[in-house]
């Protein structure tokens, strides 16, 4: 399938700027968006749709970033998006929900659970339910039972079409997920926020505050770190056939926005 890649969300952090990577993939079932970035009602309403953490991340809010305003541009209506499988419910991953009120929403149960129904005070204080206040669809999944390049934790989503892959990866909230994308010569795995930056992948040096951020807003610390360790380990096989990418890592971004 054909593969766009997107920056839905230019976002100002101490440090550098990061990015909102989006996938957008054309299949045979319609358009299916990959996490979606800041939305439209973000930009109206940034107080009660973003709340405090919009100070630190300091959202561009653009409009031309949207991903709704991106789709058309390519020459799409917003109603080809007939699915959106989203990594987790962190605010600069789902805020564009709102404007394919009509997509499929494909999420883990557990992530569900954790933003839906929080059952502790770091989950309650974590997401707003004014992202979701639009009745989207959603459809839980429990990701088991299969295996992908070496994650056991696996399910691909068939209904969707084939060649799309959700990939259970909790830590960084409580049912976060990776998404395989089969772009045809290549696999693009978008590893949302398992990792933020590329050192974590090659050995270089990651930001400081950075690494400060993913401590801090981690559900799961153990966890994380046993994430890095598994995607380091992946990208230092070198399978020519599979890419992987931060859903904030502005270089991993151009490299891939540029083919």
């Amino acid at each position: 399938m054909r593969v766009h890649h997107l920056n839905c969300g230019t976002m100002r952090v101490p440090g550098g700027d990061l990015v909102c990577h989006v996938l957008l993939a054309e299949t045979d079932n319609g358009l299916v968006l990959v996490d979606t970035g800041f939305g439209l009602a973000d930009l109206a309403d940034p107080a009660s749709r973003l709340g405090p953490p919009r100070h630190l991340l300091r959202p561009a809010l653009d409009r031309e970033e949207t991903a709704v305003v991106q789709v058309e541009r390519l020459g799409f209506r917003p109603a080809d998006v007939r699915h959106i499988v989203v990594t987790h419910f962190d605010i600069d991953h789902i805020g564009g929900l709102a404007d394919f009120p009509h997509a499929r929403v494909h999420v883990t149960a557990a992530e569900v659970t954790g933003a839906l129904r929080p059952p502790t005070r770091q989950e309650r204080r974590r997401f707003r339910d004014a992202q979701w206040s639009h009745g989207p669809d959603l459809v839980e999944h429990t990701p088991d039972g299969e295996s992908w390049r070496g994650f056991t934790a696996a399910k691909e989503l068939t209904e969707i079409a084939p060649g799309i892959v959700l990939i259970a990866l909790p830590g960084h909230t409580r049912g976060h997920a990776a998404v395989a994308v089969d772009a045809g010569s290549r696999w693009l795995l978008h590893c949302g926020d398992a990792f933020y930056h590329r050192g974590t992948l090659d050995g270089t040096r990651v930001p400081l505050t950075l690494r400060l951020a993913e401590n801090a807003v981690a559900f799961d610390r153990a966890r994380v770190r046993a994430n890095h360790a598994r995607l380091a380990a992946l990208h230092q096989r070198a399978e020519p056939d599979l890419t992987l990418l931060s859903a904030h890592d502005p270089v991993i971004y151009a490299a891939l926005a540029a083919f």
